[in-house]
This record gives structure tokens, sequence and C-alpha cells, in this order.
């Protein structure tokens, strides 16, 4: 009997030490103090794939070649672009008083008085599309990074915006084809947000069918920034089988932005689609000098993020967040 107790007791100490190990890849809602908004956070596990289009799929364009093997390394997801509702308390900052005390277990060790806020724009930057649980839109990179550092001091998680390798890996969610859901562009209306069903507008987060790996709006409602210096032939230069590549670079423009939007037709919406900001998304914007918050000509580009399962080192953390 004794023998059997003490084998017993040995399972049930593997099956809890096997759950607590998976604890920390199951997907979860990131709660914030204060406001009852908050943030779906979707686990995409880590692994290969190939990055970038054939030259025999429709709308190829060249900066999408060579197809290359990438292996990206496990991190959250959020599940939807973010909202308006989440953006403006960065920008007011009337939140930041229910930033969450510091422990043992916080990934990140900056306060909040520390990170820079955006300004708040001249003009009404949703442009009447709408503001509850719609994409919050027309930020530079500098402010969906600054976002990121933002929250992450106040929820005490380490965030970031993703790279473009992550960004794409996420997108196809194990596919191989144009889209997530196939090659068929007669169904796209039923996964994404475009220019032939969009009304000449951006719509609510969430309200078309996920991926395979439950992110919604990978394709279309508004592109979505990365981390990634804009190269055209960035992938040429890479080697089979890159762990985490990240085109690392101190040029404001171009940046690289993913999924395409509202405004865009059906191949701009393809998973290996790339395009590159512009300086000309500040083009009417009046103030001298121009504002670097905010793109008064980008009313197609949002942001989502992420978080790493393997938490970098302070110093690198701060790397992510000054980014130029």
């Amino acid at each position: 009997m004794v023998p059997s107790r003490f084998v017993l007791y040995l399972t049930l100490v593997v099956l809890f030490q096997g759950m607590y190990s998976l604890k920390g890849q199951e997907s979860y809602e990131e709660k914030l103090n204060g406001v009852d908004h908050n943030i779906s956070m979707v686990f995409i596990e880590g692994g290969s794939f190939i990055m970038g289009s054939p030259k025999i799929q429709k709308g190829h364009f060249g900066d999408e070649g060579p197809q290359h093997e990438v292996n990206v390394s496990p991190f959250w997801m959020s599940k939807v672009e973010i909202t308006w509702d989440l953006y403006s308390l960065f920008v007011s900052r009337e939140w930041d008083q229910y930033q969450v005390d510091k422990s043992v277990d916080s990934e990140v060790s900056i306060d909040v008085d520390a990170v820079s806020g955006a300004t708040t724009p001249y003009v009404e930057m949703s442009f009447g599309m709408g503001i509850d649980n719609y994409p919050a839109i027309c930020m530079t990179q500098l402010a969906a990074i600054k976002f990121c550092e933002w929250l992450s001091a106040m929820t005490g998680h380490f965030y970031r915006l993703p790279t473009e390798a992550e960004w794409e890996y996420a997108a196809r969610a194990g596919s191989s084809s144009a889209y997530s859901f196939g090659d068929n562009i007669n169904v796209l209306g039923e996964y994404a947000w475009f220019e032939g069903n969009s009304n000449e507008k951006y719509q609510k987060v969430g309200t078309k069918k996920p991926n395979a790996w439950g992110l919604n709006d990978m394709h279309g409602n508004v592109a979505e920034w990365t981390l990634d210096q804009y190269v055209p032939s960035a992938y040429s230069k890479r080697k089979k089988g890159i762990e985490n590549p990240q085109e690392v670079g101190d040029k404001v423009y171009p940046k690289v932005v993913r999924g395409g939007s509202w405004m865009d037709a059906p191949s701009r919406l393809r998973s290996a689609a790339r395009r590159p900001s512009s300086k000309n998304w500040k083009k009417r914007d009046p103030q001298i000098p121009k504002s670097k918050w905010w793109h008064t000509d980008a009313p197609f580009v949002g942001f989502r993020i992420v978080r790493p399962k393997q938490i970098p080192s302070e110093g690198d953390q701060k790397k992510y967040w000054n980014y130029k």
C-alpha cells in the first residue's frame, strides 16, 4: 500500500507541476485597475514558418521575397487592435494614478511618471468614424512604442510592438496561403474589413471571424505598426532558419506597416504584404515642427501589442521602448 500511495503522490506532483508549467502558456485578460477595459492576450506558441510570398501569388511584390524560413519564439499578442478606449487613456494620462505596485513578480521597474506622453491632437483624430471599441488610428510609430512603455509601467508586464516576423507568423496562423483562411478572396469579407465592404470607414474591432489562432482583424480594418525598419531587400540577406529577425534602423521613415486596412484592395491584406511608412502621412499637419506623435493623413494605421514569453533584461526593454 505504501509504494502505491507513493506512486500516486508522485503522479499527482507531476500532474500539478505540468499544469503549473502550462499556466504561462495560456491566453489571458490583462485587467486594468480603475477602468472597465481589459486587453485580451492570445498565446502564440513559438515555431518556424516560411516568411514572404512566392512570385506566382496574385498581388506579390518584390519586397516579399525571396521566401525564407524563420524561427519565432513564443509570445502573447493582443486579440484585437488597440482601441480608442485604451489609447485615449495614454493621451490624457488621467489613468496614471492606478499604476500597479511593483512586486517580485513585476517584469518592469519603470515608473509611469518617467514615460513620455503623446500631445493632444489639434484635430479629432477619429475623423468622426467612431471611438467606443473602434481601433485607434493616426499615431506615429513612436507614439505606439510609447504606449507600450506606458502600459508596461501601468501593469508591471512587459509590452512592445511586434516585429515584422512575429506579426506575419501570427497572421498566418499555420497557413502558407495568401490569407490565413486560404487563397479564395470571395470569403475575405468574412474575415476582414477592406475597401469592398467597409462603407469607407473603419469598423469596431473583433466583428469579423478570427484566424485559426484566435486573432481578429489581422487582415484589414486598420494596418498595424511593427518594430522593423522597412528595407525592401531585407529578405535576400537572411540565412535559412534565422532566429527572431528584426531590421533595426535609426531612420524615422520608412518603418514597416502590416495587414492592410479598410481603405485597401484585397492584395494589400495578404499575410505577406508589406507597406513602408511615409513622411507624407503628415502632409496636412500645419504645426511647425510637425507633430512626432500624430499622422494626420494616416487614418488607416493602428497597432496591436505583444508580450514575449522570455522577458528581456531591463537594458533590452529600454531598447524596444526607445527605438527611433
